[in-house]
């Protein structure tokens, strides 16, 4: 039988980066996929430097919208709006998943001292929480270290990439003398791994749209 999987994201940059991955993980089941993508509600939440009520319900309402598109599960692939997609589940028929999950659920089993890099406050505060209560329902003790990369997120927006990677390179690098694993809270960040040494990856470093999309070839 057929299933559908809606895909909510805050910027069209991500459907590609999700198709990707779902092709690669979900081929072979019989899986039809849809993208709802609004980018107001991230940059509402960066503007105003949290997620607001009035965000939290325009993100329930697509939730609300995917389930009536005929969605069987979702996935909200932005870390940001992460509490207001906790608060959709609570109000729909269907599973509903937020993107960082399954990553905050494998730094809890990979170790007891857990850093989180950003370069966003309004995406390190909902990952850095999520954390902590992923270990509590782990049952495990964990040492937090979160890291905001300053400047690193205007520098990219401002069409400086190589500034951001150096910030972002530069935190991982202290971090990974400190802790077991390290989770970084935005997908764009991911890049910067691979322009890193093997020396400089003392310790995993994970990130969310993956480990997401292997989760849901497992329970769809």
């Amino acid at each position: 039988m057929t299933k559908t999987l809606g895909l909510i994201h805050t910027s069209a940059t991500l459907v590609p980066v999700f198709q990707e991955l779902t092709d690669k993980y979900l081929a072979g089941k019989d899986i039809k996929v849809f993208n709802i993508a609004d980018d107001s509600l991230i940059k509402n939440t960066i503007e105003r430097g949290k997620l607001t009520p009035d965000t939290s319900r325009r993100v329930v309402g697509h939730v609300a919208s995917a389930e009536e598109a005929g969605a069987d599960y979702i996935l909200v692939t932005c870390s940001s709006i992460g509490p207001a997609v906790e608060m959709a589940a609570n109000l729909v028929k269907i599973p509903v998943l937020r993107v960082d999950q399954p990553m905050a659920d494998k730094a809890v089993q990979m170790g007891k001292k857990i850093g989180v890099v950003a370069t966003l406050s309004t995406t390190l505060e909902p990952t850095s929480d999520l954390v902590r209560r992923r270990a509590i329902v782990a049952g495990k003790d964990i040492e937090l270290t979160s890291k905001l990369c300053e400047g690193a997120f205007d520098a990219l927006m401002g069409g400086k990439p190589e500034i951001h990677d150096e910030k972002v390179a530069a935190a991982l690098k202290e971090l990974s003398q400190e802790v077991d694993v390290i989770l970084l809270a935005q997908a764009s960040m991911a890049r910067v791994v691979d322009q890193l040494s093997e020396e400089d990856k003392k310790v995993p470093i994970i990130t969310s749209p993956e480990l997401a999309v292997q989760y849901l070839a497992e329970v769809l």
